[in-house]
């Protein structure tokens, strides 16, 4: 079995050399039982240490290691909605976090289902009302969201995704960056968008949060 330290690092390298967490931006997090395993404050996600993990538990009680991101309580707020949660993803990247200083789609998605793989990877990704960040009571606001979703944006700051391993989650990072930079390429125009009848039937099959699903 592999370790979920090593994956969580492994991560951090990859979204790094992707260009989705510039600078010191971006936090990740594993969970473990009743624990949780996330970046310390001001992490370059390229060079994780694997060994320096801050370790809280899944109220945020800081257990061991040296002082976490000031993002955890969006990590916890995953954490508790899905048991089957075990991995967060917070990322600064830049086409998602443009799409979050924009007006929202709808109420459920902040992006409209232009592929596929958006639909299928991701699911319906509401944005979050702006707060500082590491603002408990927008992580409060994301846990009681009363629909499915994996993902979501919070206003003027960026994306934040679940998964049942790091590996999904990733992914899903990666999917909603490349949507995001199709919607601001699209700029002005109307694309034609999936149907209702074609997201659902996707959603269905792929077992992903959209609609009514």
């Amino acid at each position: 079995m592999s370790d979920p330290r090593t994956e969580l690092a492994a991560a951090g390298a990859r979204l790094a050399a992707l260009g989705l967490s510039p600078g010191s931006s971006g936090n990740l997090s594993v969970r473990i039982d009743d624990r949780m395993l996330i970046t310390p404050t001001g992490a370059d996600l390229a060079e994780v240490d694997p060994d320096g993990l801050s370790v809280l538990g899944l109220d945020g009680t800081h257990l061991d290691g040296p002082r976490p991101s000031k993002e955890f309580p969006l990590h916890s707020a995953f954490y508790r909605r899905d048991a089957a949660t075990r991995a967060v993803v917070h990322l600064h990247a830049r086409n998602a976090t443009a799409v979050s200083c924009l007006p929202p789609w709808s109420a459920r998605s902040a992006l409209p289902p232009l592929t596929p793989y958006f639909v299928m990877r991701v699911g319906q990704t509401p944005l979050v009302p702006y707060a500082p960040p590491g603002d408990a009571d927008q992580a409060e606001v994301l846990a009681r969201l009363p629909f499915p979703l994996r993902a979501a944006l919070l206003q003027n700051h960026g994306p934040v995704l679940a998964g049942a391993t790091m590996a999904r989650a990733v992914d899903a990072a990666v999917e909603l960056e490349e949507v995001s930079a199709l919607l601001l390429a699209l700029g002005e125009r109307s694309p034609r968008l999936l149907t209702p009848e074609e997201a659902g039937t996707l959603a269905r099959k792929y077992d992903s949060p959209w609609g009514e699903s």
